[in-house]
């Protein structure tokens, strides 16, 4: 089965060939490619965005180690002293040695797991960052009349004119 991406390429590249073949007679196309590796390496934003995220990403990870410590230290304390523990104490320090493995597994899943805060902050930093460069492409590609910016994942900007999704949808209703 084709992917849901494979389906757009091959939806853009038709559309190119299309808008190519219809009108090369009537006007030359202009094209453009973006870097965007470039792009986000060099946009200031971005990078602050990234030390941002960064800086709160080595909190959480130092706090989980910190965690993880104390779990390892209630462990190593516990095999220490099983000989000689009566069999009330060892079983306070298995429940508190539970409680803190549940507590870091908690902590691990609310934050680094999915939906977790640290992908909600990623996207809260980069969300913003992404309309403003999907701005600037269409402001570039308005202001320079292209017809068509590739990236390097596929298609970045289309005029509108060569939009032919409800010609499509037409034949496929049909």
């Amino acid at each position: 089965m084709i992917s849901r991406k494979s389906t757009i390429i091959l939806l853009g590249l038709a559309l190119f060939i299309l808008a190519g073949v219809s009108d090369i007679s009537a006007q030359t196309m202009k094209y453009g490619y973006i870097d965007s590796d470039k792009i986000f390496a060099e946009y200031t934003e971005w990078a602050k965005a990234q030390e941002e995220f960064n800086t709160q990403y080595k909190v959480w990870d130092d706090e989980a180690k910190d965690m993880q410590a104390e779990l390892e230290e209630l462990i190593d304390a516990y095999e220490r002293q099983a000989l000689i523990l009566s069999d009330i104490k060892k079983k306070e320090q298995e429940a508190a040695i539970e409680a803190k493995r549940q507590a870091l597994d908690a902590f691990t899943k609310r934050v680094f797991g999915p939906s977790g805060e640290a992908e909600k902050k990623n996207n809260a930093l980069i969300k913003p960052l992404l309309e403003k460069i999907n701005a600037a492409i269409e402001q570039v590609a308005t202001e320079g009349n292209y017809d068509f910016i590739f990236n390097s994942s596929g298609l970045a900007y289309a005029k509108k004119d060569y939009d032919i999704s409800d010609k499509i949808l037409e034949v496929l209703e049909q």
